[in-house]
């Protein structure tokens, strides 16, 4: 990767992505692009609607971008809410980036999820390659998705990566619409109001990953030497699983006085017991060298610390 865009690029991976490549590759050498604009963006941006393929195609052929990064989608529980804009988005939006990459010559990543897994995956150390029946237009999606990018691998010989997503945990960007955005919204709470009402019943266990490791794991697999990839798209990737229950003791050792209570959301809910329990991530680890450095104590540790210094920054 030398010149990259990011599509996406003011959502909950993007932001924090597109810092960590201009950190590693030059501020310069990364094109960030989102259909909203903010007032201030260190960087090239541009404003770009994912649906408009002729602008997208314009953008990255002027940039010279020779890496597509295409993060722009909508999220488990807001695609549930519009399922046809979501199928529109985040279909429409992936086509018109292979395209792109494809016309132009692009290395190209897109993101899957543990959402394109459903109720009939096996639920425990769920394999990399298994039965893949979502029951919502988000999993449905990313199950399109995955073979879309296999298939332009297959058909063009589009250098396309991706990775199966676990539950996103960070302290920059608020949560988003996602089914697993509970983890990231407890921590919120328990500094803000020192408890937490969960809509995820308890014992319900998903896999997650601190956003530390989730953006190295980007960078690792677009920088892996695709000889040794056998599958290329969609590895399982994950660094714990744990229910809410969990969550909320880890934090009451930093917290004493936090409690936590339950309000379950239905949607949210089935949603959450379509999917794994837990992930094996063995093909990530043997093709390219994944490896998680954060695990529930030690992310706990480093969450709240770095949230309890940004809430207070934006009081002020």
């Amino acid at each position: 990767m030398k010149k990259i865009m990011v599509t996406g690029a003011l959502g909950q991976i993007g932001s924090e992505l597109v810092e960590k490549l201009r950190h590693t590759y030059g501020t310069d050498n990364v094109l960030a692009t989102d259909i909203r604009k903010i007032d201030q963006h260190e960087g090239p941006f541009e404003v770009l609607d994912v649906t408009d393929g002729k602008r997208m195609h314009t953008l990255a052929h002027d940039f010279g971008a020779d890496t597509m990064i295409h993060m722009a989608a909508l999220l488990s529980a807001t695609a549930e809410k519009n399922p046809v804009f979501a199928w529109n988005l985040n279909m429409g939006g992936l086509m018109n980036a292979l395209e792109v990459a494809r016309e132009l010559d692009m290395q190209f990543f897109t993101p899957s999820s543990i959402g394109a897994f459903g109720p009939s995956t096996p639920k425990d150390n769920t394999p990399q390659d298994t039965l893949q029946r979502p029951t919502t237009m988000y999993g449905v999606n990313k199950v399109a998705g995955e073979l879309l990018c296999d298939y332009y691998y297959t058909r063009f010989g589009l250098d396309t990566r991706g990775v199966r997503f676990p539950g996103l945990i960070s302290y920059v960007t608020p949560p988003g619409g996602g089914t697993t955005d509970y983890a990231v919204d407890i921590y919120y709470k328990a500094i803000l109001e020192g408890r937490y009402t969960s809509y995820i019943a308890e014992g319900t266990y998903m896999d997650m990953m601190y956003m530390p490791d989730a953006l190295q794991a980007i960078v690792d697999l677009m920088e892996a030497d695709p000889a040794k990839l056998v599958h290329r798209n969609a590895f399982n990737i994950s660094a714990m699983s744990f229910e809410p229950s969990q969550i909320a003791a880890e934090i009451k050792k930093h917290i004493p006085s936090f409690t936590m209570d339950y309000d379950v959301d239905p949607i949210r809910q089935a949603i959450a017991d379509s999917w794994p329990n837990a992930i094996d991530s063995s093909a990530a680890i043997e093709e390219w060298g994944f490896k998680a450095s954060y695990d529930l104590e030690k992310m706990t540790v480093d969450m709240l610390e770095k949230l309890k210094v940004r809430l207070a920054q934006n009081a002020i």
